[in-house]
């Protein structure tokens, strides 16, 4: 979570619910529904140094999550049918739909069983170039590499820099401060380039790490076979499409979407931008998206639904299923809507 700290996170979302202030809020900021965005579901790693736990949640989590969402009374849909409530505009009851992205070989092994087990439609984003065994996962690499060196130095921008990674907090605090640096370089292959070569100073096989993680085409399949699962497209290389030109971000996601067909039938339907902030996806992406054909995309802006994104089927957001905050009441607070608002400017759109 960019230049927030976890206690400050916290903090809010404890008291909001120990308050009570989210049940108040629900009254009028909740909206119609929500979409739910998830990457990793595998058991808990180890306690140390784990930069991207956020990224992942417990298999007993996401089943904890699903008793409580059906017992708030909401409805698990798929996507077509969230799109289908949003048009429409109104609805009986409210709606979640769950969605994971980049194809990780947990979300078959850990979080199939339990979705199948509650029968919850769910959404698979998927980078072609994953599936293939080719994708550059550079968040795990460069993890990876903090993990492996005893210092990093390394030139940003022009900027030559030395950090510390002798222990756990030290190697926690270069990774964010790294991270941060690289994902401010406007040009995304100057900064793949810049983790390829940390990889490489610390041995790691940088290329070896989307086969490891990620599902390839024949287990992508057997979930694709399953009725509750929809694939959705993600791009082929999981690139910031904001950071690319017009015609790099088309062919992009034309790839993607166009390779999917080839190897599982259907064209996918659905979208999702990587990454999916402000610095990575814009109305330029938005309208690219529409152009092509997709019925909608999805970003990483946190926000619940309303019926005024029937404007911006393109530009939907979602609430993050984040590994550090894995508490149900940091969802009950999250879904009430009011620290979504607070973080969109007192806004319940957000998509310029």
């Amino acid at each position: 979570m960019k230049r927030v700290s976890r206690a400050i996170v916290w903090a809010g979302l404890e008291s909001l619910y120990f308050s009570g202030g989210h049940r108040v809020a629900r009254r009028f900021l909740s909206g119609i529904g929500a979409i739910l965005t998830m990457h990793r579901v595998r058991p808990p790693l180890p306690a140390g140094f784990q930069p991207n736990r956020s990224l992942e949640i417990t298999p007993e989590f996401l089943d904890e999550m699903i008793v409580r969402l059906r017992r708030s009374g909401a409805d698990l849909v798929s996507m077509d049918e969230a799109v289908a409530r949003i048009k429409a505009g109104n609805s009986s009851s409210r709606f979640v739909a769950l969605t994971f992205d980049d194809g990780y070989r947990d979300n078959l092994e850990h979080a199939w069983p339990v979705l199948k087990r509650h029968n919850v439609p769910f959404t698979l984003y998927l980078p072609s170039s994953f599936a293939d065994g080719k994708g550059d996962l550079w968040w795990i690499a460069l993890e990876r590499a903090v993990t492996a060196l005893p210092s990093i130095e390394v030139t940003i921008a022009g900027e030559a820099l030395r950090f510390d990674c002798a222990d756990d907090a030290a190697k926690e605090e270069t990774f964010r401060a790294v991270y941060w640096r690289l994902r401010a370089i406007g040009d995304e292959s100057e900064m793949r380039a810049i983790i390829a070569g940390l990889a490489a100073k610390a041995g790691i096989d940088a290329a070896a790490i989307c086969a490891a993680e990620c599902m390839g085409w024949d287990e992508v399949r057997r979930l694709a076979a399953d009725r509750l699962c929809t694939i959705g497209a993600h791009t082929d290389r999981h690139i910031m499409l904001a950071k690319a030109g017009a015609n790099e971000a088309r062919a992009e996601m034309l790839r993607g979407a166009g390779r999917i067909a080839a190897m599982l039938g259907p064209k996918p339907r659905h979208f999702a931008f990587p990454v999916g902030d402000p610095t990575s996806a814009g109305p330029r992406d938005f309208a690219l998206a529409a152009e092509l054909g997709f019925d909608s995309a999805v970003t990483t802006r946190a926000g619940v639904l309303f019926p005024d994104h029937a404007r911006h089927l393109h530009a939907l957001p979602r609430i993050s299923v984040n590994g550090d905050f894995q508490r149900l009441r940091y969802l009950d607070v999250l879904l009430s809507g009011a620290p979504t608002y607070v973080m969109n400017g007192f806004r319940r759109v957000n998509a310029a």
